[in-house]
């Protein structure tokens, strides 16, 4: 088994900087998102703001992903395609899923959207979702095992009613798009490998308004969504391991302190 890269310091800020620019890349878009919109201009705007900025979107040609993000909304859990016939409208919420390459680093991370006034579950989805990712961050430290961060997260989520996604997980970034760990967001205590500083991965727990079994397009081969055809919300953030806890390499906007 291929083992989990622990960075250098040369690693780490250039990754630092390319999730930092990942991260602003979602606070960009944030004025853009409102109905009317399609996701494909969205995606458009995006691969403009990441190439002014001197990086390239790492979904862009990946296995075949035609589009520079994934933008995925209501039942659609991950990788869905921008396109010019996803119109928004009132009342949808959608994740935007960003991959920077900086000067060769990669950088991960995707934020919840609202287009206007959303139904109440909608909302408890999001908050939900929003603080799951926030417990699972607080397990990141020396000694502490990978699966408690599932651990913590499933047991939040479904103590309010909702369900995680078992059949896509966070992973290691950095210096490839996808390496060692699998991060898994349902997981037993004290289960899986041990934090060490200097590993770079991330947490991006899907959490679905029903089931947490999902169905991938047949058409396009990317489009998860929620087999019941319930809503479904994500957040994601890079984080490092540091000598004492983490620091979160995608925060734009200061909302974790590195411990």
């Amino acid at each position: 088994m291929e083992s989990i890269i622990i960075k250098t310091p040369e690693q780490i800020e250039g990754i630092r900087r390319s999730s930092r620019l990942a991260a602003q890349a979602l606070d960009f878009i944030s004025d853009y998102v409102k109905a009317g919109v399609t996701t494909a201009y969205l995606d458009q705007l995006i691969d403009d703001f990441i190439a002014r900025n001197g990086a390239v979107a790492a979904t862009k040609g990946y296995n075949g992903f035609p589009k520079s993000c994934c933008i995925s909304p209501n039942e659609v859990v991950c990788h869905g395609i921008p396109s010019e016939a996803i119109v928004l409208k009132e009342g949808d919420i959608l994740n935007v899923d960003v991959t920077t390459i900086l000067d060769g680093y990669y950088g991960d991370t995707s934020r919840m959207f609202a287009v206007g006034e959303i139904s109440a579950v909608a909302r408890k989805l999001i908050e939900v979702t929003r603080h799951s990712l926030t417990l699972g961050i607080q397990q990141v430290r020396p000694g502490n095992y990978f699966g408690n961060i599932g651990f913590v997260i499933n047991r939040y989520v479904r103590a309010n009613g909702f369900s995680v996604v078992y059949e896509f997980c966070g992973h290691g970034v950095g210096v490839r798009f996808h390496e060692p760990p699998q991060v898994d967001h349902a997981a037993r205590r004290n289960s899986g490998e041990i934090m060490r500083p200097g590993m770079i991965f991330t947490i991006e727990p899907m959490i679905n308004e029903g089931r947490p079994s999902t169905v991938v397009d047949k058409k396009d081969g990317w489009t998860a969504r929620t087999a019941d055809a319930r809503l479904s919300a994500q957040f994601e953030h890079t984080v490092l391991v540091t000598p004492t806890g983490f620091e979160v390499l995608s925060d734009s906007q200061n909302e974790y302190l590195i411990t």
